[in-house]
């Protein structure tokens, strides 16, 4: 037995590139098995507050951890040219087949990763890389197009741009880390930045569904995943929907598999607001234990024998923005379970709704993370500006993907439909349930859209995010559509009516109890702090018929080579009247390191009307008080039905 290390390491790509690795290496007379994370966001500056999660994986279960910059990100050498582009799963397949061969590693590597490192570990395995033996993907998705921060049911998401769609530009124009680098890290900085283009001009360029999203997508040929699989989920996190229905595509093809799934945010699963939290690590290294060294306990690496889907079954909780604690339990299942049936909830005919574009403020994002991106609060206010229906709920328990089918009619042939389910208190409190939203010019698919002919009605079925929550005694459920739902996703083109004529709410209600025990957690801490200096302001102007919505927020933390600062500001508007919009944002980070003070600075201005996005983005990078590089970018990209 040795001691454990940490060791830096450069591995050569087949075309000459090197990308840079953290290994972290058990202080074990044996080889052990690898378990490979692959991220765009800076392992020794950005996202270096991470390394407790690899030291404890290393020093409490004897596994190998790497952890890795992609081409063109933190200290690896190239250009990040976009997320997920095919030089990346070539990059990785290779980078397994070097983790594989080294003399500590067995030869089995696992890949795992929470957000883009969860996308590619389903992306290599897709391409069912030599060596890789499982992997975990945390709050990833399956669907690029309309799961994850680009479009949703073909319209395109808006507080998303002022985000991760624009903060990836002074991101990925950050040098190397000159102490892993080397000499020559002020050259490749320089080449980074007269090569890089914002990645938001190519997805604006994609407004429908084409070869480029299902580039990395893994539905529906769901049949490309050999290797077992374990999913961990959050029902406040963005990326819900793929779970459930991958389990149950994974379920049919006989490939092992587990689903966790709480109550969670885009966050650790041990300080996420909302919990309760979660120890995460001991259920990680279960799932490795039994796939990568083979110790078989007769629960296939599940907490519970026999079950597949252990999960948090929400009960009615009021709303909060920074919701600490969901009431609820946890519950073990089957996926698809026998014990979920379609339930049948008549639609009535309502008079025609006059669209208003700001309705959605209250429930903000679709993809609760860290405030400001914070939970739905009370939809009452937004309710009141919907259509709405409603029903007895009495202890009325769900599991599983509403869906709503309606014959409806416009007054412009592009047209957005919002659905959301609502728990209604005694009080009148409004709790949000499930949501969705369909760009009618997609009602029959993303790949080609079909203009509504004014007036003339159509039959539309829109599938909500999938969702768990048991209503408590006494209240009611309430179906609230809408013509928008912003700032979430971008407000329709142009000021319109709809009309609904009739339909049906279809619930997956729970039957009968599970026959599995519940499965049993390590808790994990207490939950994150909000800074009391973060904004999340939304505004309405009287006299002008405007709405917007502000963020602004920063940090500074300790990296291993010194420290570093971000701050981001975002602010989007919508004109009631018009249905005019605008998006800006203002990101920057600094890195201090002995050798030099770096940083980059990026403003976003971009404008919607009915015809077109017209977009700019600025860049600045400054090595001290020096400018060493300027960009600007201007884009006027015709608005296709988004």
């Amino acid at each position: 037995m040795g001691d454990a290390q940490q060791v830096e390491q450069r591995i050569a790509m087949s075309d000459g590139i090197e990308l840079a690795v953290t290994l972290y290496l058990p202080g074990t007379a044996d080889p052990q098995p690898c378990i490979l994370e692959a991220l765009p966001y800076r392992k020794d500056d950005v996202t270096c507050t991470y390394r407790p999660e690899y030291l404890r994986l290393r020093d409490e279960h004897a596994y190998a951890v790497a952890r890795l910059d992609l081409r063109g990100t933190g200290s690896s050498g190239g250009i990040a040219t976009d997320e997920y582009p095919a030089q990346e799963q070539r990059d990785l397949t290779e980078v397994i087949a070097w983790l594989a061969a080294q003399d500590w590693c067995t030869g089995k590597v696992g890949m795992y990763g929470t957000s883009y490192s969860g996308f590619n570990s389903i992306q290599i395995a897709m391409d069912q890389a030599p060596g890789l033996a499982a992997i975990i993907a945390i709050y990833a998705t399956d669907d690029r197009y309309t799961d994850d921060v680009h479009y949703l049911g073909g319209a395109l998401k808006w507080l998303d741009l002022v985000d991760y769609c624009h903060y990836m530009t002074p991101m990925n124009t950050l040098p190397p880390v000159p102490a892993l680098f080397g000499d020559g890290w002020r050259d490749e900085w320089r080449r980074r930045l007269d090569a890089h283009e914002p990645w938001l001009f190519r997805w604006l360029e994609h407004q429908r569904r084409d070869a480029y999203w299902q580039h990395g997508s893994l539905r529906p040929d769901y049949a490309r995943i050999e290797v077992p699989t374990m999913l961990i989920a959050g029902w406040a996190d963005g990326y819900r929907n793929n779970s459930l229905r991958t389990a149950a595509a994974l379920r049919e093809s006989g490939v092992p598999h587990r689903v966790l799934f709480g109550p969670w945010a885009h966050a650790s699963t041990a300080s996420s607001r909302p919990g309760p939290r979660i120890d995460s690590v001991p259920e990680m290294a279960r799932w490795w234990d039994r796939w990568l060294r083979g110790r078989d306990d007769g629960a296939g690496g599940c907490a519970v024998p026999g079950a597949t889907l252990e999960y948090f079954a929400r009960h009615s909780t009021q709303p909060e923005p920074d919701l600490v604690d969901v009431e609820g339990e946890w519950r073990a299942e089957v996926w698809p379970s026998p014990r979920v049936r379609g339930h049948v909830l008549p639609v009535a005919a309502r008079p025609p709704y006059v669209v208003r574009p700001e309705v959605g403020t209250a429930a903000w994002i679709s993809c609760a993370g860290h405030a400001p991106y914070g939970t739905p609060y009370d939809q009452r206010h937004d309710d009141a500006d919907s259509l709405v229906w409603e029903w007895d709920a009495d202890a009325l328990d769900l599991l599983g993907h509403p869906r709503l089918r309606l014959r409806l009619a416009s007054t412009a042939p592009v047209a957005f439909v919002s659905a959301k389910l609502q728990d209604v208190f005694p009080d009148g409190s409004s709790t949000n349930v499930s949501r969705t939203l369909l760009n009618l010019s997609y009602r029959n698919g993303y790949a080609v859209p079909e203009p509504l002919t004014p007036g003339e009605p159509t039959d539309v079925e829109l599938e909500l995010d999938v969702t768990s929550w048991v209503f408590a005694p006494g209240h009611r459920l309430r179906l609230a559509v809408a013509g928008a739902d912003w700032p979430d996703s971008i407000a329709p083109p142009q000021p319109l009516t709809l009309e609904v004529f009739a339909g049906e709410l279809v619930l997956p209600v729970v039957g009968e109890p599970s026959p599995f025990p519940a499965p049993q957690f390590a808790p994990g801490d207490q939950p994150e702090d909000v800074d009391p200096s973060v904004t999340w302001r939304v505004e309405h102007d009287v006299l002008r018929r405007t709405t917007a919505c502000e963020v602004d927020h920063g940090s500074n933390w300790e990296t291993p080579y010194g420290t570093a600062v971000d701050h981001y500001w975002g602010r989007v508007e919508v004109d009631r009247r018009t249905f005019g919009q605008r998006a800006r944002s203002d990101v920057s980070f600094r890195v201090e390191w002995p050798e030099a003070t770096v940083a980059t600075q990026a403003t976003l201005d971009m404008t919607a009307d009915a015809e077109a996005f017209d977009v700019t983005v600025r860049l600045v990078a400054r090595e001290g008080e020096e400018v060493v590089g300027q960009r600007e970018w201007r884009r006027r990209i015709p608005r296709d039905h988004a």
